[in-house]
């Protein structure tokens, strides 16, 4: 019998703001699947799970969402599993199984710092999925869950700041915790920069990374304890606010920022794509220009970067898998109503870009913000293009960017399990 034919990529687009997340075919961007009334934590993001999954946090609901995007094919529902969470959420991940997660809360709409709610999950409890919420410190954490050889060992290790410190718990003892969110006990801890900012974590030798301003922390697990490693320099001027590993040529990723510190001079700010080998333990980068750039995406051949300016945006992309990383493409992207201007900040109340790509796919997904529009670009054909390969719709206007994920089966995104 002939086999049947593999799924397309699929994009899951979040309007944040309307409360809605869209499920699309790509290329050609058929709309496969709809969830509405859901609000998605933005800044904890999109995390891969095994089995072709992505969860997320709906921040309005108080819910962990795990969407099955395959799952209409073969007759199983797109929203999978819901979980009661802690939000505001301002960061998500999972252990490498996929089965036991952790969720921070942040400041959402206020000012200061309040809340010191971490929740943890058990997607396959004996009982179906069930989640626990406990008391750890007031502030903004990073998170990433450290498996271990016994998979009930795992531990949850927050990234915190002022004062600054990795500080570990045991998953399993956070599961057992009693009701009205007791205080948790750290297993371990270690001192920390008080500016850490981004977190990343290799499944493959268990060591964990911060951002900070004086380079990328590195850390792995000893049993129940945590073991300090040498940093990773930034090579050069400006830091990253941003890790994010390629787990299938085993990169770590940011794009570190120099300039002048007011973000009202956002346009001056000056990037550079860095990157380190994590198996041959070498480090790189290169210059992206002026402007804004965040968040990346790693594709099957590519690492792409959106980059705001006043005189143009684009979309850069660097090829990853002949030697150091280079730039071979700089695709122009249409402006957005409502763009960063020159004396405001890059993110209060103006128009922004959300980026996706796939390990499994040559696609890159851009958004731009306000317009309910994705551009669209095949990586691998791209040199030498002059436009987007095309621009997808959704019926709402993506206030704010949006978010992505970009899916493909079997592309072994869960290897970076951090929410992105």
């Amino acid at each position: 019998m002939p086999l049947p034919p593999t799924p397309p990529p699929r994009l899951l687009v979040a309007d944040q703001v309307a409360g809605a997340v869209y499920l699309l075919d790509l290329p050609d961007g058929r709309e496969r699947g709809r969830v509405e009334g859901r609000h998605l934590a933005e800044h904890a993001g999109f995390l891969a799970l095994p089995g072709d999954r992505t969860a997320f946090v709906d921040d309005l609901a108080g819910e962990l969402v795990v969407l099955d995007p395959y799952g209409p094919d073969a007759g199983r529902p797109l929203v999978g599993v819901s979980v009661p969470v802690a939000v505001p959420a301002e960061h998500l991940a999972a252990d490498p199984t996929g089965r036991q997660l952790a969720v921070t809360t942040g400041l959402g709409r206020n000012w200061e710092p309040w809340s010191d709610l971490l929740t943890v999950v058990d997607l396959a409890a004996p009982d179906g999925p069930r989640s626990v919420r406990v008391r750890t410190r007031t502030g903004e954490p990073g998170v990433t869950v450290l498996g271990g050889a016994d998979p009930d060992d795992a531990l949850v290790v927050l990234r915190h700041r002022e004062p600054g410190s990795l500080t570990a718990y045991r998953h399993s003892d956070l599961m057992a915790a009693a009701p009205a969110c007791p205080p948790a006990a750290p297993a371990a801890e270690l001192p920390l920069a008080d500016d850490g900012h981004g977190d990343a974590h290799d499944p493959c030798t268990g060591r964990l990374f911060a951002a900070t301003g004086s380079g990328v922390r590195r850390a792995r697990r000893d049993g129940r304890a945590l073991v300090v490693e040498e940093p990773l320099s930034w090579a050069g001027e400006g830091r990253g606010y941003y890790l994010r590993l390629d787990p299938v040529r085993r990169t770590l990723w940011s794009c570190v920022r120099g300039g002048p510190a007011e973000p009202a001079r956002w346009p001056e700010w000056t990037n550079a794509a860095w990157w380190h080998d994590l198996d041959a333990d070498r480090t790189g980068r290169l210059p992206l220009g002026p402007g804004l750039v965040f968040r990346l995406a790693v594709a099957a051949h590519h690492a792409a970067f959106a980059r705001v300016h006043p005189d143009g945006d684009e979309l850069i992309l660097l090829r990853t898998d002949s030697g150091d990383p280079c730039v071979t493409a700089r695709l122009p992207l249409p402006a957005m109503d409502g763009a960063p201007r020159p004396g405001g900040t890059p993110w209060d109340g103006v128009q922004r870009r959300a980026i996706a790509a796939s390990p499994g796919s040559p696609f890159v997904a851009v958004t731009r913000g306000g317009h309910g529009e994705i551009h669209l670009i095949d990586a691998d054909a791209a040199p030498g293009a002059s436009s987007p390969v095309t621009t997808v719709k959704v019926p709402t206007p993506l206030n704010d960017g949006g978010h992505l994920a970009l899916v493909c089966p079997g592309e072994g995104a869960h290897g970076d399990p951090v929410g992105r």
